[in-house]
């Protein structure tokens, strides 16, 4: 039970986050009106993906310094988690965008960046599955993931504010607790940049558990 409870915790606070984020009162704002209470969802989406390819990054840095599989195979997971947060991420934001923008992918810096960024992260799994020999494949995914990561960064958080954007945060544009994120959506924001993270390591956390059982199998097998 003392192994659970964090899972117990995070199922607790997204079935709140959800019931409060559909159900729940929020503020009346310009143009975003009910399209405001996707801020539960795609902001939190993104925090997941980019806790997920930290955490990939991290394992890559150990694993050039050990050489343990154990370690290459926590990255990948950790990857193959945030990309599919990722996708969560660019649906709920293209949803949002054709509500408050009028269509669901407007010439705007940070979206192209999104996608560029998506891009990378899928490029990073073809050239897994291109590289047959493990040792190989670990040594050239870690080293790609390590250079990846901070690549993203700047696309997604820092060439935005440098040039015009409609995205909130972004071109000179005020953010959302700048605009209005009222008491009445604080709690729910904030659970919900807890949980859904927990539920990305979670999800991070069987995925890698299972990459384990495949290869004690094949190390029986062989």
């Amino acid at each position: 039970m003392r192994k659970k409870w964090w899972k117990i915790l995070a199922v607790l606070i997204i079935c709140a986050v959800i019931i409060n984020g559909l159900l729940g009162p929020v503020p009346r704002l310009f143009i975003l009106h009910e399209s405001i209470r996707n801020v539960y969802f795609h902001v939190p989406m993104w925090s997941a993906m980019i806790v997920m390819y930290l955490i990939s990054v991290i394992y890559s840095v150990k694993y050039l310094n050990t050489g343990k599989a154990e370690y290459d195979l926590m990255a990948i997971e950790a990857v193959n988690t945030g990309i599919t947060f990722c996708f969560f991420g660019l649906a709920t934001g293209m949803l949002w965008a054709n509500i408050t923008w009028g269509e669901p992918w407007p010439n705007d810096p940070k979206l192209n960046g999104s996608a560029i960024a998506t891009l990378m992260y899928l490029a990073y799994l073809v050239l897994r599955n291109a590289l047959e020999e493990e040792q190989k494949r670990a040594k050239i995914s870690a080293v790609y993931n390590i250079f990846a990561f901070p690549i993203i960064i700047v696309l997604l958080y820092i060439l935005p504010k440098m040039t015009d954007s409609l995205h909130p945060g972004s071109g000179g544009n005020a953010t959302f607790g700048q605009l209005q994120m009222s008491n009445e959506l604080r709690p729910t924001f904030y659970a919900a940049m807890i949980g859904w993270p927990m539920i990305a390591f979670w999800i991070c956390s069987m995925r890698y558990r299972v990459r384990l059982l495949e290869r004690k199998e094949l190390q029986i097998d062989s």
